[in-house]
């Protein structure tokens, strides 16, 4: 497993948090991403805050993104089913944007 980051990416300050929430403001709920995934081989699950909300029974907040992880090497398989969109992978206060072509 790799625990290092790829180079590049754009730094991300904490002014720029704000206009990420609004980039990510019509989050879609884990039924949606269930539903799309729907079939797939490749395992994923939801993480982060939807996951916690998941565990509860219950949404707690209000969700600004919606994180799901899946193996690196099997990511491919997820990816078809998102074609189109763009995906962003955040870490170290560093965001890096693919386009969804």
């Amino acid at each position: 497993m790799r625990d290092e980051l790829p180079g590049g990416g754009t730094a991300v300050s904490p002014g720029d948090v704000e206009a990420l929430e609004a980039r990510w403001a019509d989050c879609w709920t884990p039924r949606e991403v269930a539903d799309r995934l729907a079939g797939v081989a490749a395992p994923w699950y939801v993480a982060a805050g939807w996951a916690l909300d998941l565990f509860r029974g219950t949404q707690t907040r209000a969700h600004h993104d919606i994180e799901i992880a899946v193996p690196a090497g099997r990511f491919p398989e997820i990816r078809e089913r998102f074609a189109g969109f763009a995906f962003d992978a955040v870490g170290a206060s560093r965001i890096w944007g693919t386009s969804g072509e």
